[in-house]
């Protein structure tokens, strides 16, 4: 009996414990604020077009040029870069690229998706895509893996022939992310997310001096603020691990207990 009434309330913190892990692992996206969304589009890292996940940011260019936005990404978080490219009614073939780079500018490669895509000749559009890597909150110096900070998205066209250099277009990207929750936690975490200028922010709010804010050459951050890196899920799943196995103990030992000590009274007697 006492061993029942331990398992129905090991049932019991199990499901309590994992609502809120089942709910970590659902999709994530900043909510869409289109008439917030950016229109144009930078032309190099320092001048990139900030914008949200969620959000669609759009911009005119010409073929040829390189059309440059950002974005914050938090650690736990896999972001999924999507960009359609317009094109005009006539036109050679053409080949677009859409690149990532985190807040170190370095480059990082995609999971999975058609990052570089050519246009046959005519058509009105193609369409990018690029999977990253889930956000990690502490690395080795040597790894490149993604890191919190700023994200930068450079969109171009490669190799495009002489006859379509200047050739107006129109592109649009969004971002969204899928939260992973407990799965990518690692033991560490950043002293500050990779965003432009945050060492001068820091170095200001030390000081308590705020004059130096105008230097920050990056303004965003999710939508939740950036995490500390140290919690997650798994914390919930290692105590109801730690949980189940004191009763595992407790089941096992009343099971083979027996019952009692043996009689002193020597068979026969």
């Amino acid at each position: 009996m006492r061993l029942t009434r331990a398992l129905s309330a090991a049932v019991v913190l199990l499901g309590l414990a994992a609502a809120p892990a089942a709910a970590d692992s659902s999709p994530s996206a900043s909510p869409s604020r289109d008439g917030d969304a950016p229109t144009t589009a930078g032309t190099s890292f320092r001048t990139a077009t900030e914008f949200e996940q969620g959000q669609v940011a759009t911009a005119n260019g010409a073929a040829g040029d390189y059309l440059y936005w950002s974005f914050p990404a938090d650690a736990g978080q896999r972001p999924t870069v999507k960009a359609t490219v317009k094109l005009p009614g006539t036109h050679a073939a053409q080949t677009w690229r859409a690149d990532v780079y985190d807040g170190l500018r370095r480059r990082q490669a995609c999971q999975w998706g058609a990052q570089t895509r050519t246009a046959d000749a005519g058509a009105s559009s193609l369409e990018l895509a690029c999977v990253l890597r889930t956000v990690r909150a502490w690395s080795e110096p040597w790894a490149n893996d993604p890191l919190p900070g700023t994200y930068y998205v450079r969109l171009t066209a490669v190799n495009v022939p002489t006859s379509d250099l200047g050739v107006p277009v129109s592109a649009e990207v969004r971002v969204e992310s899928k939260d992973i929750g407990g799965a990518a936690a690692v033991d560490g975490s950043l002293a500050e997310p990779l965003v432009p200028g945050i060492a001068v922010t820091s170095d200001a709010d030390e000081d308590g001096d705020g004059e130096d804010e105008s230097a920050v050459l990056s303004a965003i951050e999710p939508e939740d603020g950036w995490s500390s890196g140290w919690w997650s899920d798994r914390w919930v799943w290692s105590g109801i691990g730690a949980v189940l196995a004191a009763l595992a103990g407790i089941g096992g030992y009343a099971l083979t207990r027996g019952s009692g000590r043996p009689s002193r009274v020597p068979p026969g007697a």
